[in-house]
């Protein structure tokens, strides 16, 4: 009877022991998650996902070693905005590997050329958008392709991007053209220039930066969608979400937008940058 009773006070030991490591855990998990937020004050840093192959936005500096563009230096004014002393720290992503990063806890936002879509809505939340992009078309000079309509035909084959909201949009105007989808846009530039494609879609911003750097291309047909760009987080970070959105409107405000703006997009040819500036 007595080993018995020392029995069972052993086996509710364990038990409890067992429920307060799994309960340690839970919460240790919890804390990582909860708030991003609360993250970025105590740590003094803010952790982005930036494109590193996008002219205009994220391109790699190969002298430097360090990642530019208009996306770079909002996440840096954002930054600081919410925490004056904190320092951006930028990983590298595609339109392919954003999200997942994300929701890995490897980044706390993204801003990288990505349009809040519902579907990503699904997934993620987004921030006011920050600037205004609409998809179109590259092209090599001489080409028949004029706009999107010239598209829907079969034999006409459309470059874009994994992940990218682009691909979905041209399959809905474009049901006819067969899409090709790259890992990002160095290949689909490259597939571009080698005839393995008739155009390379993505948005106008984009298109502009590959074609100033590659005057063999031109952008065509305008725009024919909307795609806004909004900052990416994760969900139930309202907090960070609302400092995020709170640090656009200032930098709208106080003329740091116009002056990025003018920084990265008025002297790309044939780019109408002036229709970005604030009323």
């Amino acid at each position: 009877m007595l080993k018995s009773k020392h029995k069972w006070f052993g086996l509710i030991t364990v038990v409890m022991f067992m429920t307060l490591i799994l309960s340690a855990c839970g919460n240790e998990t919890a804390l990582t998650k909860q708030n991003e937020y609360k993250q970025v004050k105590d740590k003094q840093e803010m952790i982005w996902g930036v494109k590193a192959d996008t002219r205009l936005f994220g391109l790699m500096n190969i002298k430097t070693g360090k990642v530019e563009g208009f996306d770079v230096d909002m996440a840096k004014e954002i930054t600081k905005r919410i925490a004056p002393n904190a320092k951006p720290v930028f990983v590298q992503v595609t339109s392919q590997t954003r999200i997942p990063l994300l929701k890995n806890g490897n980044i706390q936002a993204i801003i990288a050329t990505m349009t809040g879509t519902p579907e990503r809505a699904k997934i993620v939340d987004f921030s006011k958008p920050y600037f205004n992009a609409g998809q179109s078309l590259l092209v090599v000079k001489g080409s028949k392709i004029k706009s999107v309509k010239d598209l829907n035909h079969k034999g006409i084959t459309v470059l874009g991007t994994v992940g990218s909201n682009s691909v979905l949009n041209i399959k809905k105007v474009a049901p006819n053209a067969r899409v090709l989808q790259l890992q990002d846009y160095a290949q689909a530039l490259t597939a571009l220039k080698s005839g393995q494609g008739d155009a390379l879609t993505t948005d106008n911003g984009i298109l502009y930066g590959m074609s100033e750097q590659n005057p063999n291309t031109r952008v065509v047909g305008g725009t024919f969608t909307k795609e806004p760009y909004s900052v990416a987080i994760d969900k139930k970070q309202t907090e960070l979400k609302r400092a995020i959105n709170k640090a656009i409107d200032e930098i709208h405000h106080d003329g740091t937008y116009d002056r990025l703006v003018k920084k990265w997009f008025s002297n790309v040819p044939g780019f109408d940058w002036r229709t970005l500036l604030n009323d």
